[in-house]
């Protein structure tokens, strides 16, 4: 499988990042058969959160770590500082409440990837990165980044970072997708659009994405008809995003491919090293990413994937 590096981890991360929002104890042999499926083809990497399921998903994950005895072979991707029910939580105690039990729960005493699961603009950066960098000097934590950053707090953050000799975040975990996102689909989440991923190709700054295949956009099952999900008529039904579909589907008949392969190479085909996390389930989901994620598209092919006309009807 291919891999990127990030700075401030010795091991390559595979662009292919499993993800676990659904990870619970009360279904370890699920989890075991997921987690032993996609490392037997070659990932490395798995993506949590100290929210999901309520931290059952690192138990879950820490278990099979130790039931594996595998710890140094694993990328373990985890988020913290979410906000709860009375808000905004990006804060040292915050920060250091949430490493703490995720550390315990997976049962390691480092985190490989560390992202603030959030962003609370009217915290400084500097309060930030000072009590990240404590931790990654204590050895707790390897690499830092942001998830559901906008690129403006990045930029301020690394600066802040480079002015006083400290560490600054080297990747951002934004939804990046062939279908561009109206609007959140959770609050306070950020869908990286043209101008962003034009920072990210000057930074050369990794993005791993969410939401990558766009929540089942690109399966076959939604028509412009059909408005029984919700979320994802509020988020993805638009004009320009039927377009893509229907150049999607064009282009992998050309290719030989599926249309949810050719979604997942657009996000990893980004003329900066990106990684998208995927929620496969079964073999035949994870072996069509692990095929998606090897088709190579062209400068030229991403640019008539994603630029459609406003006016297209």
């Amino acid at each position: 499988m291919k891999t990127i590096m990030i700075p401030g981890l010795a091991k390559p991360v595979t662009t292919l990042i499993q993800g676990s929002d659904y990870f619970r104890p009360s279904v370890y042999d699920k989890v075991c058969s997921v987690l032993d499926r996609y490392f037997a083809i070659g990932g490395n990497t798995i993506d949590t959160a100290h929210i999901y399921c309520g931290g059952e998903s690192e138990v879950a994950i820490g278990q099979w770590m130790k039931d594996r005895n595998n710890r140094e072979d694993v990328v373990i991707l985890t988020k913290g500082a979410h906000h709860d029910q009375n808000g905004p939580r990006v804060n040292p105690e915050a920060i250091s409440k949430d490493l703490f039990e995720s550390l315990e729960r997976l049962g390691t005493d480092y985190i490989d990837l560390y992202a603030l699961h959030r962003d609370d603009p009217s915290v400084s950066v500097s309060v930030i990165i000072d009590a990240l960098n404590e931790h990654i000097k204590a050895g707790r934590i390897n690499a830092i980044g942001g998830s559901n950053w906008t690129v403006q707090r990045l930029q301020e953050a690394n600066e802040y970072a480079a002015a006083n000799g400290l560490i600054g975040f080297t990747f951002s975990s934004p939804n990046l997708s062939l279908a561009k996102a109206k609007e959140p689909f959770w609050a306070g989440c950020v869908s990286a659009d043209a101008s962003d991923c034009a920072w990210h190709e000057e930074h050369q700054l990794p993005i791993l994405s969410w939401s990558s295949q766009a929540r089942g956009f690109f399966t076959g099952r939604f028509t412009p008809e059909d408005r029984s999900n919700e979320d994802l008529v509020r988020v993805f039904y638009s004009d320009e995003n039927w377009e893509r579909l229907r150049r999607a589907e064009q282009l992998a008949k050309e290719k030989g491919v599926s249309t949810i392969q050719i979604a997942l190479a657009y996000v990893l085909n980004q003329p900066f090293p990106t990684c998208a996390l995927i929620g496969a389930q079964n073999v035949e989901e994870l072996l069509s990413c692990e095929e998606g994620s090897n088709i190579v598209l062209t400068p030229e092919e991403l640019n008539w994937l994603e630029h459609v006309e406003k006016s297209v009807r």
